[in-house]
C-alpha cells in the first residue's frame, strides 16, 4: 500500500513539475522592493501602486500600462461649486448652527453654561429655539 502511495506521489509531482513553469525573469521580493524604491526615487511609478507592481514584478510579466490621467480640474469644478453652496433647509440649518455656535462661545466665556452641559445638548436646545423663532 505504501509503495502505491509513493508511486502516485512521484507521478503527481512529475506531472505537476512539467505543467507549471516559473518564468525565467521572475524576481524575488527583495529584488522587486529594491526596484520599486528606485522607481519611487526617480518618480517613474506612473501612478502604479506597489501592490500591483510587486505582483507584476514577481510574476516576471511586462510592466503594466500606466493608468489614464485624471480628468482636468475644470470638469470637477461645477460639481464642487454646487456642493459648496447649500440651499433651502440645509442653508437654514447651517445659519442656525453658526448663530448657536456664536451664542455658545459667548455664554461659555461669560460662565453662563449650566454645569455639565456640553455642546450637543446646547445645540439641541438652541436649534429648537431658533426654529421656533423662524430663523
Amino acid at each position: 500500500m505504501k509503495t502505491h502511495l509513493w508511486i502516485a506521489s512521484a507521478f503527481f509531482l512529475a506531472v505537476f513539475a512539467t505543467t507549471v513553469s516559473v518564468p525565467a525573469q521572475a524576481k524575488t521580493m527583495k529584488e522587486c522592493a529594491a526596484e520599486w524604491k528606485g522607481m519611487k526615487a526617480n518618480n517613474t511609478t506612473n501612478g502604479m501602486k506597489y501592490r500591483d507592481f510587486s505582483k507584476q514584478c514577481m510574476s516576471g510579466g511586462e510592466a503594466a500600462a500606466p493608468p489614464p490621467p485624471p480628468p482636468p480640474a475644470a470638469e470637477a469644478k461645477p460639481a464642487a461649486a454646487a456642493a459648496e453652496k447649500p440651499t433651502g433647509g440645509r442653508a437654514a440649518m447651517i445659519a442656525r448652527e453658526r448663530a448657536c455656535g456664536a451664542e455658545w462661545k459667548a455664554a461659555k466665556a461669560a460662565g453662563n453654561i449650566p454645569a455639565g452641559q456640553k455642546w450637543p445638548q446646547y445645540w439641541s436646545e438652541c436649534n429648537k429655539r431658533k426654529k421656533a423663532e423662524g430663523t
